[in-house]
């Protein structure tokens, strides 16, 4: 109440500084009234002349004078300003009064905030409380986008954590706006994909798969697109198809990519363990060999990179083969031996040791 009452002064203000040059334009021109009163002057003095009141030579001097004076107030007459037109100042007034008041409501109503409650200094000065339950800042963001729909940013940020929440529908809801205000892009495509999935129950729908093809479609390396209608391909009963995606991200995959014992898992499970790859050389040489030559083969290159992984035991990836390929092999004590090996050599890292344990649970063994 106190702003709009100060608001109120100012605007009065501002109205009398208009309204005080046009006031002052009105005062009234005295001039001609001077000249007048020395006309009749003059005519008296020629009728006091005429009946012998005064003498000639005491008329002329009085003529003169006054002839002198009615000569000056011609003069300052012609050097005052012409009067204001009053028409011109009643609008001028008109607009001052109403036109001003009215123009800086205009103005503020739509770049103010005349509704919005007191923010006391020490609201203001106050941090957001981050340690608040991660349900009540969803609930706010949510607020705000209710309010302002438009904000692509917003539902970029909302949807994943949606998902983390398990709010499947809603964070489709949240991909679907992100898209429509940030653009198309492949790593939205895929995210828009795997939540219309985790609706579904782990279902890889028609809608799902579409999104998916979408993505792949603007990135045909988009790793997420690519395991995902690997696993579509899986739930239609083709898992020779699914196992021949799930290869092809491996052959392409560095070393250490975070997401490889999830696909040499899924591997596991349409049975096409995932072996050490080959050279093409290799290949060629094996299909030549005999059974036992290709098995003695294939155990050398195993005892190799046994040998190398004793030397430098940092390569996770490698340990995670080793162990596999004995699994394959049927040589499971030796699985169990290298498993051993395997936590030894990164048990200093834990970072390592982690992703060392979750792809010996994805192969079968303890973590």
């Amino acid at each position: 109440m106190n702003l709009w009452f100060v608001f109120a002064l100012m605007t009065v203000a501002a109205v009398f500084a208009v309204l005080l040059p046009l006031g002052l334009g009105k005062g009234q021109q005295t001039g001609g009234n001077e000249a007048t009163v020395y006309r009749d002057q003059l005519a008296e003095i020629d009728r006091d002349l005429a009946s012998g009141l005064i003498a000639k030579a005491e008329a002329e001097a009085a003529r003169l004078e006054i002839s002198r004076r009615l000569l000056a107030a011609a003069a300052e007459t012609r050097d005052q300003p012409a009067p204001s037109n009053t028409k011109w100042r009643r609008g001028a007034a008109v607009m001052a009064l109403v036109g001003l008041p009215l123009l800086a409501l205009a103005i503020y109503l739509p770049l103010g905030s005349p509704w919005l409650p007191d923010f006391p200094l020490a609201e203001r000065t106050r941090k957001a409380d981050a340690s608040q339950p991660l349900e009540n800042l969803v609930a706010q963001v949510e607020r705000h986008l209710e309010k302002n729909p438009n904000d692509g940013r917003g539902w970029s940020v909302l949807a994943p954590v949606l998902m983390r929440l398990g709010r499947y529908d809603d964070a489709v809801r949240a991909f679907r706006n992100s898209i429509t205000y940030n653009g198309e892009s492949a790593l939205r495509r895929a995210d828009l994909g795997e939540a219309i999935t985790a609706a579904a129950g782990g279902v890889v729908t028609k809608d799902a798969r579409a999104e998916f093809d979408r993505a792949l479609a603007l990135d045909a390396g988009d790793v997420k697109s690519s395991y995902f209608v690997g696993l579509a391909a899986e739930q239609d009963g083709d898992k020779e198809k699914a196992a021949t995606i799930w290869r092809a991200m491996l052959e392409k995959a560095p070393a250490d990519a975070p997401w490889r014992p999830l696909v040499q898992a899924a591997l596991m499970r349409v049975g096409a363990p995932a072996a050490p790859p080959l050279s093409e050389q290799t290949m060629a040489a094996a299909k030549s060999m005999s059974a036992s030559d290709r098995d003695a083969m294939i155990r050398g290159m195993v005892e190799r990179l046994a040998t190398r992984l004793k030397q430098n035991g940092d390569d996770v990836n490698g340990w995670l083969k080793l162990v596999r390929a004995y699994l394959v092999m049927g040589d499971r004590d030796k699985a169990i031996a290298a498993q051993t090996d395997a936590r030894q050599a990164v048990a200093n890292d834990a970072e390592r040791l982690k992703q060392l344990n979750e792809g010996l649970k994805n192969l079968g063994l303890d973590g």
